[in-house]
């Protein structure tokens, strides 16, 4: 599938910035099963200071700085991206889910020391027994790692309802699990927490999801949103994503952007300001097939 993705964030301030410091993470990567043909950033005001830069976990981040007064910024991240349709992986002839845990106990093996980083607890992803005993429940003895994973992200679609107003970023998952409800965010770090719990390296997975009107009805511009799933990392098979906000695997009408331990490794636009009062924020996002 090929895709033109834009992905358009506006910042509008009370009061004039002085100085702002940004970093940028909305290039899509380039992966085993997605290409990226083309990018371009626009960013207004014109930055005086402006780096293109791979952070620790092989995302592309644009650092740059601001140094005129300005009320408003606005960045436009524009992509052309080919994602590749492959032959889903068979979750019932993957290892099982204790044999896999026990290959992430010290002492590790080298070959898996890039997927062990993703067991331990990272900002806002703690392993925790609730979490512990929540997953269990998809993973009796014996149970094939992705069979086990597929049935939990399963139950998170159905167990948690998909609610906008419900937390926001800073809102734990120990409130999320009591509440039952959330957003993709929520749903994402709910997965990778549940699995790190039980011993497994999971990470969080930021992008794009193609959107599909109502019969009848014409897309939207601008009317999609910025996503994100969880990932696993699954001995002989490799790193497989799963989105629990839709109950599926994750195919050619998913975009990756970035991945990290959560959602402060991938933040899409991050910084700091001097001055500006209070602000207000709108984020777009049109995901169109080519």
């Amino acid at each position: 599938m090929n895709y033109r993705v834009v992905h358009r964030t506006v910042y509008d301030y009370a009061q004039p910035v002085a100085v702002s410091h940004h970093a940028a993470r909305v290039k899509p990567r380039s992966t085993a099963t997605q290409e990226r043909k083309d990018f371009d950033l626009r960013i207004v005001p014109e930055p005086g200071v402006r780096k293109m830069r791979t952070d620790y976990f092989g995302n592309r981040v644009c650092f740059f700085s601001i140094q005129g007064l300005h009320t408003r910024l606005e960045i436009v991240a524009t992509s052309h991206v080919v994602v590749n349709e492959v032959t889903p992986v068979t979750p019932g002839l993957s290892m099982p889910w204790e044999a896999a845990a026990e290959l992430f106990r010290d002492p590790v093996a080298v070959e898996l020391i890039e997927p062990y980083q993703f067991v331990a607890d990272s900002p806002m992803v703690r392993a925790l027994p609730d979490l512990a005993d929540y997953a269990r429940e998809s993973f009796p003895a014996g149970t094939p790692l992705l069979a086990g994973v597929l049935a939990l992200n399963r139950r998170i679609h159905e167990d948690f309802r998909f609610d906008p107003v419900a937390t926001t970023i800073a809102t734990p998952l120990e409130e999320v699990l009591k509440k039952r409800r959330g957003v993709c965010q929520d749903f994402a770090h709910l997965g990778a927490a549940m699995l790190r719990s039980l011993g497994l390296p999971a990470r969080y997975v930021s992008g794009y999801l193609r959107t599909r009107p109502p019969a009848g009805k014409p897309r939207l511009v601008g009317a999609d949103a910025s996503h994100a799933w969880f990932a696993v990392y699954c001995p002989n098979h490799g790193w497989v994503d799963f989105d629990p906000t839709n109950d599926v695997l994750v195919g050619p009408e998913h975009i990756t952007v970035a991945y990290g331990r959560d959602f402060s490794d991938v933040s899409p636009v991050s910084g700091i300001i001097t001055g500006g009062g209070r602000h207000t924020v709108k984020v777009g996002v049109d995901v169109e097939p080519l």
